[in-house]
């Protein structure tokens, strides 16, 4: 008879072990299933001047398009472009940290450009990893996370001054900058 209550309560200490982790297992996957994924976005903008403006497209998992607006922490227009890129889209906005990305586009034009002098043209690559902003999602973005690795491209054509080397500093007749590459966003 001992065995018998002996067996009897080990199977149901067993049976409440197996019921706790069954359960504790589908809290996980509730919790798994309401976390979203990561999914594969492309993100491309396209502009001819060095105003704080781009138009942008995000492609992939996203899909959606507007603009893209060089700003401050503050949300404050940045013309200076090394703070953060606000995408304005159709169905919200979030930010992308672009302060390393910019300072490194910034010594490469010091350290390449003009890439042809004798045409006073160029032609600059810049590629990094660039995080989206904490907390900056709005709309369908609302807790927005994950990161683009982003190349900002540029061609340029230079006003030649008489005289005076093409170093540069002249006035642009003509210029397009392209910024664009993958990333992988939470929402």
């Amino acid at each position: 008879m001992t065995n018998k209550i002996f067996t009897a309560t080990t199977a149901a200490a067993t049976l409440g072990v197996l019921t706790i982790l069954g359960c504790s297992a589908a809290t996980a996957d509730a919790n798994a299933a309401a976390k979203p994924a990561m999914t594969a976005a492309h993100l491309t903008g396209f502009t001819t001047d060095d105003g704080p403006t781009e138009q942008v497209t995000l492609s992939g998992a996203v899909g959606d398009y507007g603009q893209g607006v060089s700003v401050n922490p503050d949300g404050s227009v940045n013309p200076e472009h090394n703070s953060q890129l606000e995408l304005r889209l159709r169905r919200g906005t979030f930010r992308l940290d672009i302060a390393s990305i910019d300072k490194a586009f910034v010594s490469a034009m010091a350290h390449q450009f003009p890439s042809d002098p004798a045409t006073c043209s160029g032609h600059i690559d810049v590629t990094q990893h660039v995080p989206v902003v904490k907390g900056s999602g709005t709309g369908a973005y609302q807790g927005v996370s994950g990161d683009f690795t982003l190349t900002i491209s540029l061609d340029e054509v230079d006003k030649p001054t008489a005289g005076r080397p093409c170093d540069g500093t002249q006035a642009f007749l003509n210029q397009t900058i392209i910024t664009a590459g993958p990333g992988n966003l939470r929402f």
